[in-house]
């Protein structure tokens, strides 16, 4: 799928840095097609590593179909996945959610993280397009006590290497589904442009003993996670 001409410009957007809320000119031909308008208050996003392989998101930056930024310099805690030990879980849930939130769906997402288990800094973005949009607009075939499921959670699986999956949490143990963007990067050292100004000097974490006995004997990335 072709990528739109103007959102390949959101990077530096996101980069000059100005008032959150303002509105940019740009917005792809896709967002202005239709009202992306959600059937709810607003949609949340979080961040999971595997159980014993932490990270931790620290800046994130997403621009809506509308053309508006928000800016998020305080997150919600990057969650371990207690059932993915060295593969994703097939049912992903983020914690809860005091922060992380925007009303329209993302055009446009860039975010910094700190791997422990890499010791390095890394820039992930994200575009997405209509398949993505339609999605959190439309209600899941099934009900919860008897209330309309919507995909308003997006998870953002965090993991050695810089690899980074995005899926839509579902409820009662259904699987989560997997989000396709139309573009993901992830970048790392000198690739780093946004991030650059985010990198934790010396890491977030230290020392951890679980993580220490998790990779004892184990072969690097210490699973799969593609």
């Amino acid at each position: 799928m072709k990528i739109p001409t103007l959102l390949l410009s959101l990077l530096a957007l996101t980069a000059a840095g100005c008032s959150s809320g303002k509105t940019y000119p740009v917005q792809s031909k896709q967002a202005a097609s239709a009202d992306w308008t959600l059937p709810y208050e607003y949609w949340s996003f979080s961040f999971v590593t595997p159980k014993y392989l932490r990270a931790e998101a620290t800046h994130v930056r997403i621009i809506d179909t509308d053309g508006y930024r928000y800016i998020f310099n305080t997150l919600d805690q990057t969650s371990r996945g207690p059932d993915s030990i060295d593969k994703w879980a097939s049912a992903i849930h983020g914690p809860s959610i005091n922060f992380n939130k925007a009303k329209k769906p993302p055009q446009y997402i860039v975010f910094c993280w700190e791997s422990y288990i890499d010791q390095e800094t890394y820039e992930t973005s994200a575009i997405f397009g209509p398949e993505t949009w339609l999605r959190m607009k439309t209600p899941a075939d099934h009900t919860w006590y008897g209330e309309t499921v919507w995909y308003n959670r997006m998870v953002f699986g965090l993991s050695p290497g810089g690899k980074v999956k995005i899926w839509f949490s579902d409820v009662e143990g259904r699987p989560s589904l997997p989000v396709k963007p139309i573009k993901l990067r992830t970048r790392s050292g000198k690739d780093l442009t946004l991030c650059k100004d985010y990198v934790v000097p010396g890491g977030l974490f230290n020392f951890i003993q679980s993580t220490q006995d998790f990779i004892k004997g184990k072969t690097y990335p210490y699973g799969n996670w593609d």
